[in-house]
């Protein structure tokens, strides 16, 4: 018999009552460090007592008014990000899924409007993640996500990651856009080297096309600056973001320049919930402590703290972890044996971390974490590498007896 939920996850038998920072207890009173943070999510960490706040005095006034009204919420949540990006104007959503289908449209309604709609193709990129939705998976290409949805949505060329000769044989008289996240996270936690973004950017310029940017997951101070693609010195056309945006609230939203927006008129795109005055509230909170002066320089002096540590795991371990990559709080471990064997053994000693292609872990703690959760973390990845080598012994034991 069908389960009540639709079974589309294979989710770990374990139920969480409450969380503190970056710590998760279960019912029974078990304590897990978790560097998975909702999937880089929950940027604060867990209850953080600001966003509780926050949340807690909206509630008591004003849940949801659709967007036949003026949300003051959202209104000043848009005049801070312009303020500290390259945006002119967004659109709110609920998820970054939905953030990308309005990039993607955004990117077609503006050549129709200068008066190209052929020009609907966009360049994406091998091993990217951009969302379950029929745009976004068939912008993705990855087959697991694809097969047995029908045919792919027409309108993107995939070419391989970090490619540049092939991103220039792609281009085309219909092509339109070029469509990339700066760190891929599903995909192997796969930093773009920033000198390959800004050669993107160039070409943009050259033939007319927007670049649009994915930091939904890599966005919101998550590699030390408030979005990955300052690292490379350049500005998107449109830019969408979500998850560390709300701190765990769902909130998501396209970021755009006035030029690429120009096709969105009204009528032309709409939510019912995206920018309620709930996830305006936390949206807002959430910017008051991650724009707060120094606390991406901490996020910097925390990875660096981190990957040195994960450096040290890495020559104790050699038979279970291979290289240690990525960016500011959003890096990876690629393991020797099989991840999800790494994955299982950080929860037998009550660490959670979820996987990523090309046989990572990946490791997405709080933005708020401090030296203890990173000892923390290296005692129970430690243990975790060592519970692995002891079965390693074990089974080659067993082979030489046989």
């Amino acid at each position: 018999m069908i389960t009540p939920i639709l079974p589309t996850y294979n989710r770990v038998d374990l139920v969480f009552e409450r969380g503190e920072g970056a710590w998760l207890y279960t019912k029974d009173g078990e304590r897990y460090l978790d560097f998975t943070a909702g999937i880089a999510v929950n940027v604060l960490g867990h209850a953080h007592p600001y966003l509780v706040a926050a949340l807690t005095e909206q509630a008591g006034k004003l849940w949801h008014l659709s967007n036949l009204f003026r949300i003051e919420g959202g209104e000043r949540l848009a005049a801070r990000l312009v303020a500290a990006t390259f945006a002119d104007t967004m659109f709110f959503t609920n998820s970054g899924a939905e953030a990308l289908e309005c990039a993607i449209k955004m990117a077609r309604k503006y050549h129709s409007a200068n008066g190209r709609p052929e020009r609907a193709r966009i360049i994406t990129f091998e091993g990217a993640f951009h969302g379950r939705t029929l745009a976004t998976i068939a912008a993705g290409g990855n087959p697991k996500y694809l097969e047995g949805f029908g045919p792919a949505m027409p309108g993107f060329d995939q070419v391989p990651f970090g490619d540049l000769d092939a991103v220039k044989a792609a281009i085309g008289p219909e092509t339109g856009a070029i469509l990339i996240e700066p760190v891929q996270g599903e995909g192997g936690v796969r930093a773009a080297p920033w000198a390959f973004l800004r050669e993107l950017r160039a070409l943009c310029d050259e033939h007319g096309m927007l670049l649009i940017l994915d930091e939904v997951q890599c966005g919101v101070g998550r590699t030390g600056k408030f979005f990955a693609h300052e690292w490379a010195g350049i500005t998107p056309d449109i830019m969408a973001v979500a998850k560390g945006i709300g701190g765990g609230f769902p909130v998501g939203a396209c970021l755009a320049t006035q030029e690429a927006a120009k096709g969105m008129t009204a009528g032309t795109h709409g939510s019912t919930y995206g920018g309620n005055p709930l996830a305006m509230s936390v949206a807002n909170a959430v910017l008051d402590v991650v724009l707060e002066e120094g606390f991406f320089e901490r996020v910097l002096a925390t990875s660096t703290r981190l990957r040195q540590r994960l450096a040290e795991l890495k020559d104790r371990h050699p038979l279970v972890i291979a290289e240690v990559r990525g960016e500011g709080l959003l890096l990876g471990l690629r393991t020797v044996v099989p991840n999800t064997d790494l994955i299982a053994a950080m929860r037998a000693e009550g660490m959670l971390a979820p996987s990523a292609a090309e046989n990572v872990v990946r490791l997405l703690p709080p933005l708020t974490i401090g030296n203890a959760e990173i000892d923390a973390a290296f005692e129970k990845l430690d243990a975790a590498c060592a519970r692995i080598e002891q079965g390693l012994k074990a089974d080659t034991a067993k082979g030489a007896a046989a």
